[in-house]
């Protein structure tokens, strides 16, 4: 769209008049304004409500990152492959390379965690294949089977499935709007005395709780007290980096995550896995090797340009925008239903009536073409009547938008029925 200037000189209109036409269209969500770059016709506008599909084909069960233009990781990808070639040649990325990452790689990303993990060496941090491997590696290294290990009531699926696989032991910690409660916690380490405590502190997975500073403390406290080793996922961590992470607080004892799945994109197969010390991280590197020997050198490769150049902020960025233009159409879209959402999130989730099958719910939109997820994959206590949505999950905002008229149409049918049919 043209400056609101330029429009006002063309209309022969007072400035304030253009002004005041473009916070409308914006509010309507007809326009959008960029920081930087001006205003542009939003991607999907809002539609009456009857004009909302019976039936779609919009899969938000995935919870990735949104692909907006602005990241270009097409040319990017092209851009850092080339650079990578010139410098060093790719077929040298083609053998076996050192569990963990070498010198090097090490080096570039902790000048980039530096920011988040300050004080951190690459004595001890190692690279991993995602953040799923990591999370394996290091139970697999702090617990034998028949152990115990808590997390919030609910928590991310992969999680759940590696302690289930090692054969652990998981129980549950009452959550509230900031997730883990910390005397739930401290009642809960008395109880099942566990070998580690898995938290997502920052957008966690489903609820999209984030604790505040003082939240923070007090965790700290009780896994110092309780001598507990904590495993941190900090997926999410990038999108919102205002929050500090409570291994700042227990350096000894915590096993840091640092997925580029979620804030870059998840193909690249890369994390950072930060241990508490040298020997603990050359334990994580040889369970590393026993599972998948190393993370795949070529993509290793592209990330740690992307990080020595700076390509990897500037895609963050797009994302984290793009997100929060896709939070607010949800906003627009679902009000005046209940759910939790986190302003540069990737997911929503929503709370159902105490009285509805959320399995019912959920196939009903999926005979409508609409995919979410039922509490049930995350629950690790009897599961509550709620789903989780991805909103990076559509191809376009479009996309989004025939998928969350289509999901406020079936609340509305829902609440206004005695059952979900």
């Amino acid at each position: 769209m043209p400056t609101h200037r330029t429009l006002a000189r063309a209309l022969g209109v007072d400035l304030t008049t253009v002004t005041r036409a473009y916070a409308d269209a914006g509010g309507r969500g007809l326009v959008e304004g960029r920081v930087g770059q001006g205003t542009f016709v939003s991607e999907s506008s809002l539609r009456p409500q009857g004009s909302t599909a019976d039936v779609i084909d919009v899969d938000l069960s995935m919870n990735v990152p949104p692909q907006p233009a602005e990241a270009a990781l097409d040319s990017r990808i092209a851009q850092g492959l080339a650079a990578i070639e010139r410098r060093a040649g790719l077929s040298a990325l083609m053998n076996y390379q050192k569990p963990g990452g070498g010198v090097s790689e090490l080096e570039d990303a902790v000048k980039w965690l530096a920011p988040r993990l300050p004080g951190l060496s690459t004595e001890r941090l190692a690279i991993f294949p995602g953040g799923q491997s990591a999370i394996f590696c290091t139970l697999l290294s702090l617990c034998r089977p028949g152990d115990s290990v808590l997390t919030e009531a609910l928590t991310f699926p992969g999680f759940r499935s590696a302690a289930r696989k090692l054969g652990l032991s998981v129980a549950g910690v009452a959550m509230d709007r900031e997730g883990a409660i910390p005397d739930a916690l401290a009642q809960a380490i008395r109880d099942h005395r566990p070998k580690a405590v898995y938290l997502t502190p920052t957008i966690h997975n489903p609820t999209t709780a984030t604790m505040s500073a003082g939240r923070r403390k007090e965790i700290a406290a009780i896994l110092r007290r309780s001598a507990v080793p904590l495993i941190e996922d900090d997926a999410y961590g990038l999108l919102d980096p205002s929050h500090e992470l409570i291994a700042t607080l227990i350096p000894a004892q915590t096993f840091v995550t640092t997925s580029l799945s979620k804030c870059l994109t998840p193909g690249l197969r890369v994390a950072f896995l930060t241990a508490p010390d040298a020997a603990s991280a050359a334990g994580l590197r040889r369970a590393l090797q026993s599972i998948a020997h190393m993370a795949a050198p070529l993509m290793v490769a592209l990330a740690v340009e992307w990080l020595r150049t700076g390509e990897a902020e500037t895609i963050i960025s797009a994302i984290r925008q793009e997100a929060g233009a896709r939070q607010n159409l949800a906003a627009r879209i679902l009000k005046g239903h209940s759910y939790a959402a986190h302003p540069y999130g990737h997911h929503v989730w929503a709370p159902l009536p105490e009285d509805w099958s959320r399995i019912e719910f959920v196939s009903q939109l999926s005979r409508r073409g609409l995919g979410v997820v039922a509490s049930d994959a995350f629950a690790v206590q009897p599961p509550p009547q709620a789903i989780r949505l991805g909103l990076g999950a559509a191809r376009t905002r479009e996309d989004l938008a025939s998928a969350l008229y289509l999901l406020a149409a079936a609340l509305r049918q829902s609440e206004g029925s005695a059952t979900v049919v």
